[in-house]
């Protein structure tokens, strides 16, 4: 796959609600995966934490109201997302998350993932 066709198949999966299984195709064993300064795992590496990441982040989730991912925009071997979801959480309550994702890819799997997002007041 080239990174038009990793970032449409990235996409696809989300919309589908399947971002677990994105992780299992798409992503390299040696993926390096980056939160905001000063967040917990701002940076962690290995295809098996990004899982446990992302699987300790959906069981805080309570209830999904809403989420949209947009079109992706390609350049060379990079291409960035914005994502939107309208989650409660268990513990903080109803938030609305915009974030900006931005993607590298490296012979079809993705190497490298960095979220840019404002903390919620």
């Amino acid at each position: 796959m080239d990174t038009q066709q990793t970032a449409n198949r990235l996409v696809e999966l989300c919309r589908l609600g399947e971002n677990m299984q994105a992780i299992q195709e798409l992503y390299a064993d040696h993926i390096v995966s980056k939160e905001i300064p000063g967040t917990p795992n701002e940076v962690i590496t290995g295809k098996d934490e990004v899982i446990k990441k992302s699987e300790n982040w959906f069981k805080e989730v309570e209830e999904f109201h809403s989420s949209h991912i947009s079109d992706p925009v390609v350049a060379n071997n990079y291409f960035s997302c914005k994502m939107k979801m309208d989650c409660t959480f268990k513990k903080e309550g109803r938030m609305q998350i915009e974030e900006l994702a931005v993607y590298k890819v490296d012979n079809g799997k993705i190497v490298e993932e960095q979220f840019f997002y404002n903390m919620p007041n």
